[in-house]
């Protein structure tokens, strides 16, 4: 093997590792939740969308909330130090220079608000600039480190992109867009407190005041529970708009139905193992939900 193969090749894994680096900055599984309820915002919305203008939209979803995410890692890549969960991201492992990650989170979120502006429509644009701003300023830096309410306020944030998609569409926000900002809005604390619970000495121990932190696992798990309730009629009022029918009716009743039955479980485990489990469903809730409205969208056009 010659001097410039070893070269060659340590140049290739570096770069390899680089790119690896950035892409775990967008925190690509929650941009899949993020840009999969989007895109169901711009399925189901009245009226006609160009192909090329709803890519756009999605594209400019996906950049965004990467953006967002990249600046998020790059606030907090003091705590994500000290949390297990998260000490093995690219900033706290030093794979990726503060600035740049700030750099490379910013620019994405101005090429992706421009283009929404110049493709789609300036409601859109706004409410895009809106989402990724109040992920940043007002859950990042304001309300995470300073109240147990962050997830309950800051999760408006993740609640957008359906809404975005549906003002893409129509160039207006209509009542069954405001639906769907409100399934995801009561759905972030109980999905998010099912992970605080069974990562609680990692949030202790980083100062977040999360709410088992600084309530207590109990009162946590009836917030947990007292929303999952909340949910249930919001998760089915998709049914009575153009959105859904009785496909959409059956399957969100179960589907919700199982989420409370999650929530009652955790109420009386004094283990980590039903959180575990409700975090988990809690994933496959929302894409389930939102898959129903996809399936009862393709029944209506065929019908």
């Amino acid at each position: 093997m010659t001097i410039s193969h070893i070269t060659t090749t340590q140049f290739d894994s570096n770069v390899g590792s680089s790119v690896r680096d950035y892409v775990e900055l967008l925190k690509p599984r929650v941009m899949s939740l993020v840009v999969f309820s989007g895109l169901v915002g711009l399925i189901v919305a009245p009226g006609h969308i160009h192909p090329l203008l709803g890519f756009v939209t999605i594209l400019s979803i996906a950049l965004s909330a990467g953006g967002s995410a990249a600046v998020n890692m790059w606030y907090d890549r003091d705590i994500d130090a000290i949390m297990l969960r998260t000490r093995t991201r690219p900033l706290p492992q030093g794979r990726i220079e503060p600035q740049a990650a700030l750099e490379f989170g910013s620019t994405l979120i101005f090429l992706s608000v421009v283009l929404m502006a110049l493709v789609v429509g300036w409601l859109a644009a706004g409410l895009l600039a809106f989402a990724s701003l109040f992920y940043i300023y007002v859950y990042t830096i304001w309300l995470k480190r300073r109240t147990p309410q962050n997830i309950v306020i800051g999760g408006a944030a993740g609640a957008f992109p359906p809404v975005i998609a549906w003002a893409a569409v129509t160039g207006s926000i209509g009542l069954p867009a405001v639906i769907l900002f409100l399934i995801i809005f009561f759905w972030t604390p109980p999905h998010f407190w099912a992970l605080a619970l069974y990562r609680n000495e990692d949030y202790r121990r980083a100062g977040v005041p999360m709410m088992p932190v600084i309530a207590g696992a109990r009162r946590t798990k009836i917030e947990m529970l007292v929303y999952t309730l909340i949910l249930f009629p919001l998760s089915l009022a998709p049914a009575f708009t153009n959105m859904g029918g009785i496909v959409y009716l059956a399957g969100a009743t179960a589907l919700s139905s199982l989420f409370i039955v999650c929530a009652v479980r955790v109420m009386f485990d004094d283990t980590h193992k039903s959180a575990r489990q409700m975090f988990g469903y809690s994933i496959f809730y929302l894409f389930a939900l939102l898959t129903l409205l996809l399936v009862e969208h393709a029944l209506q056009v065929w019908a």
